[in-house]
């Protein structure tokens, strides 16, 4: 490891920590140089795959846009910000768990849409009639359904309880 300060090509570590997490290295060193100290830290680089878009082309793949498209759907929708950074982490996991370098936009649509759809229901059929480009009136009547029958088994079983 280079000094920072003269540039010095060897340096000393003189402590190594794991930090309490578990997931980066601390290194306290020293420049046998100029006899100064600094502190480096080792974490996993972890490579997110690369998205192929429908039209062939590759983007990186970009945690904001993610987070973007997450709070857009949940724009005025009672979902904390824990919550969707959470919903953010499982899809990176879930992503990373795929052991591929790219991954089709559509899998990752997919992806979001079942995070959503544990998050919020309106928030889910936001990004759905967006994401898969309804024709017609009747896919969105479909959708509806496809959620609404979770909510009235709900509102079932909790009356039966009285």
């Amino acid at each position: 490891m280079h000094c920072p300060f003269c540039q010095h090509a060897d340096t000393q570590v003189l402590d190594t920590r794991v930090s309490e997490e578990g997931d980066s290295i601390r290194r306290r060193r020293r420049c046998p140089e100029c006899d100064k100290r600094f502190t480096t830290y080792e974490r996993i680089e972890l490579v997110l795959p690369t998205i192929v878009k429908k039209d062939g082309s590759r983007q990186e793949y970009e945690r904001p846009k993610l987070n973007a498209s997450l709070m857009l759907a949940l724009r005025k929708r009672p979902v904390s910000a824990e919550a969707i950074e959470a919903a953010v982490v499982r899809i990176e996991e879930k992503l990373l768990g795929l052991g591929v370098r790219e991954v089709v936009s559509q899998r990752l649509g997919e992806l979001v849409m079942r995070e959503l759809k544990k998050l919020d229901k309106i928030a889910y059929i936001r990004f759905a009639s967006v994401y898969r480009s309804f024709e017609d009136v009747d896919e969105f009547a479909d959708l509806i359904k496809e959620v609404r029958p979770l909510r009235r088994a709900k509102r079932e079983r909790g009356s039966s309880k009285e």
